[in-house]
């Protein structure tokens, strides 16, 4: 077959990987506005779990990202300026560039055409190819191109916020909550290298207008968000990678996944709040899935069918739990009058995924101290 793929970010570039590995044969081309070496954000999250379907998938690159990543075990709420501690929680983060450049030395490695410095303005263009993907992120022109078959579902949300880095280590997936005059803040971080953490910040739009963000340069922003989490940097500055803009999470799903020979992946089919750490999971986990589905069927239209119809009930529940903690996020400032180890409680059973006993199972220490002070 000959496959198209617009958009070089982990969905497109891992299943452009996998389908080489399915037929040599087929002839796959990338095709990728930035440069190889231009990203985004900072660093991204996985559990164990989804190292597994990598190593399963593509042994090469799985080791290649294993070895490129910090983990950990503990996932650390600060509240009131007290950490309480939660183990159990395998994560691993890497550096959102390393990982592109691995997917990328796999795709050429294998026979796979990328072509960075290439925007596509018009995908009804793109003609000649047995299968086009949208992989072209949560903007995604192939979706708004077809839209009317797809029948996209954007949600913007309300709070804001702001993806930076710093180059103090946070040893554990950690989330700091902080009251202001302004009103509250939350910061998720993590490290990815031996050198720097991700440090997202989110607010709701009143704090974001009483704090006069609108206003701020880049410096600025920095520098307020610098004295808010002061005793969590530890003299560190945040850093900005030449990109400082307040956003707003967009909840992206679609009704169909697929239309003729057009299918979506990734942040153009479905988002996660970055909250619940599952973006980058589902676009490789989507890539499996699609790659699996031209295996095992004998035409292009039962393949897609095939891939919405196994993938979606996964994705469907894996919103449902992202959209809670999504949802909590907004309204956190209704818990802040918690006890710290009261909080942490709240904050790990959000989504509904995990409940006492998994929580339990996981770090029973913790359990038992929220229990004793909550009987």
């Amino acid at each position: 077959m000959r496959i198209l793929v617009v958009g070089g970010g982990p969905a497109g570039l891992y299943f452009a990987l996998l389908m080489k590995k399915l037929d040599r044969a087929h002839e796959i081309t990338v095709l990728e506005r930035d440069g190889p070496n231009d990203t985004f954000g900072w660093g991204i999250v996985f559990s164990d779990r989804t190292f597994s379907y990598l190593k399963e998938n593509d042994s090469a690159s799985a080791d290649r990202i294993v070895a490129a990543c910090e983990t950990w075990d503990n996932v650390d709420v600060v509240h009131r300026g007290t950490k309480v501690s939660i183990g159990g929680n395998r994560f691993s983060g890497i550096s959102r560039i390393a990982f592109l450049n691995i997917l990328h030395r796999g795709c050429e490695e294998a026979g796979v055409d990328l072509r960075f410095h290439t925007p596509v303005s018009d995908p009804q263009a793109l003609t000649g190819f047995d299968v086009l993907v949208g992989a072209d992120g949560a903007n995604s022109l192939v979706r708004q191109h077809w839209r009317d078959a797809f029948q996209p579902a954007l949600d913007v949300r309300r709070n804001k916020y702001i993806w930076l880095g710093t180059n103090q280590l946070f040893h554990g997936l950690t989330l700091t909550f902080r009251e202001t005059e302004a009103g509250v803040f939350a910061a998720h971080s993590y490290k990815f290298s031996k050198t720097a953490s991700t440090f997202i910040v989110e607010c709701a739009p009143e704090t974001w207008q009483r704090a006069g963000f609108a206003a701020k340069s880049a410096d600025e922003t920095c520098g307020y968000l610098e004295r808010i989490f002061a005793d969590d940097l530890d003299g560190h500055r945040l850093l900005t990678n030449n990109f400082v803009r307040w956003l707003n999470f967009v909840l992206v799903k679609n009704a169909r996944w697929h239309h003729e020979a057009v299918v979506l992946l990734g942040d153009a089919l479905h988002t996660a709040h970055f909250s619940i750490g599952s973006g980058t999971k589902l676009a490789l986990e989507d890539s499996i899935a699609l790659a699996h589905a031209f295996a095992g069927a004998g035409s292009v239209a039962d393949a897609l069918e095939s891939f919405q119809r196994t993938r979606k009930p996964i994705v469907d529940s894996l919103q449902d739990a992202a959209h809670e903690s999504l949802v909590w996020f907004e309204h956190m400032a209704s818990d802040m009058a918690l006890a710290p180890i009261a909080f942490a409680y709240r904050l790990m059973t959000r989504s509904g995924r995990i409940d006492r006993e998994k929580l339990r199972r996981r770090d029973p220490a913790f359990v038992a101290a929220y229990e004793n002070e909550t009987r």
